[in-house]
């Protein structure tokens, strides 16, 4: 990719994967980076790996700036094989740096996946001196995972944020602004949704924290560095560590002879005749991973399935479950689906919603087996009810 400089001495070095289009079953239709940062001072430190898959292509990026013997120190930030995967690779060939990793859940996590490491390990406030610069380092537990820890260098105020603030998005550029602000923050919404969703208040923790110090570059573990928008993602993670919700609506449902489907209809219908806006996702059509981002600001949510042998269809039973495990809070959940004689699968739905604590004040909507008019008129009637 070229080299890369953040600052003075201060090089990506990382790979890019343009051909990743699954990352723990949600769908990177943008591939993804694994960013690894240089910094080159009086001590030469690495901060991060790689996939291991990529090994080779990382020291050829380190080569290309430094003789990897001079490197003194590899900081591993997060211990999850696509940011740790080549630390055995790299230790192999920078036989002089010493591992840095967080305590204890750094050194634990790394020594399951690696054997016995000979590591330095480090807790917020502590500081790795590299000569005219520094590295401080923050802990942020489950930020996504229990050894998830921040680096900030205060002498040219770059935050080393980990897996906090990133995308899945591959491109040849490496700033923010050298990419459409749409598309970008569009990756960032579905990284945080599919991935740090379930883990609001640490999301707030760690803005806090970073409030505190003065930041003119964040530089993630995946996708573009940002060095302008800083406030815009900064706010975003706030409003999303939050689960602050906006007047909108998504429909989610299977359907087997279309009756589903047309219930889905007229809960749409309901809402944009009542000036909310909508979108309706079918899961024969839309990814599980594609409609979490749909749903992450969304006040009102109706899911709906037939039922079949007693229960729900596969597909509408395989999206609760992912969603149940991102855990949205603050939602208004609306329950519907048809049957043909036992109906369990509306009251399924309601008590997944319920074990989120959401919110459900209409009744089942149920129907038997085909909508007459007045079905969908009534269906209307209650969704114009909640607003």
């Amino acid at each position: 990719m070229g080299k890369c400089e953040l600052a003075k001495g201060i090089y990506w070095v990382g790979v890019v994967d343009w051909n990743l289009r699954s990352f723990h079953g949600y769908t990177t239709q943008k591939g993804s980076s694994y960013n690894a940062y240089l910094i080159v001072d009086e001590k030469i430190a690495l901060i991060d790996t790689v996939k291991s898959t990529f090994a080779k292509i990382l020291m050829e990026n380190i080569s290309a700036i430094v003789d990897p013997n001079k490197i003194d120190y590899l900081v591993s930030l997060h211990v999850e094989m696509d940011h740790s995967g080549s630390i055995p690779y790299v230790l192999q060939h920078c036989p002089n740096a010493k591992l840095v990793t967080s305590a204890p859940a750094g050194i634990k996590g790394l020594q399951a996946h690696f054997g016995e490491l000979d590591a330095e390990t480090v807790k917020t406030g502590d500081v790795l001196n590299l000569g005219g610069r520094s590295l401080q380092f923050l802990q942020t537990p489950m930020l996504h995972w229990p050894d998830n820890t921040l680096a900030y260098m205060p002498e040219e105020q770059i935050l080393f944020s980990s897996d906090a603030f990133g995308q899945h998005y591959a491109a040849s550029e490496r700033f923010n602004d050298l990419v459409p602000t749409e598309s970008l923050f569009h990756e960032a919404a579905k990284y945080y949704a599919n991935i740090i969703l379930p883990y609001g208040s640490q999301t707030l923790k760690a803005l806090e924290a970073a409030a505190k110090l003065d930041i003119k570059i964040l530089a993630p573990a995946h996708g573009l560095i940002w060095r302008t928008q800083l406030a815009d993602i900064f706010a975003k993670y706030a409003d999303w560590g939050a689960q602050r919700v906006v007047n909108k609506a998504v429909v989610i449902y299977d359907t087997m002879w279309h009756a589903t489907e047309k219930m889905a209809d007229a809960i749409t219908s309901g809402f944009v005749e009542n000036g909310i806006f909508v979108e309706q996702m079918n899961l024969q059509a839309n990814h599980i991973s594609d409609i979490i981002v749909a749903l992450l600001e969304a006040k009102y949510i109706a899911i709906g399935s037939p039922t079949i042998n007693s229960t729900m269809l596969p597909s509408v039973a395989g999206f609760l479950a992912y969603m149940k495990g991102l855990a949205p809070k603050n939602r208004i959940g609306i329950a519907f689906g048809s049957y043909g004689w036992g109906g369990q699968s509306v009251g399924q739905i309601a008590e997944l919603m319920k074990t989120l604590d959401w919110q459900l004040p209409l009744d089942l909507i149920k129907v038997n087996y085909t909508l007459k008019s007045e079905d969908l008129d009534n269906i209307k009637e209650q969704i114009k009810s909640l607003l």
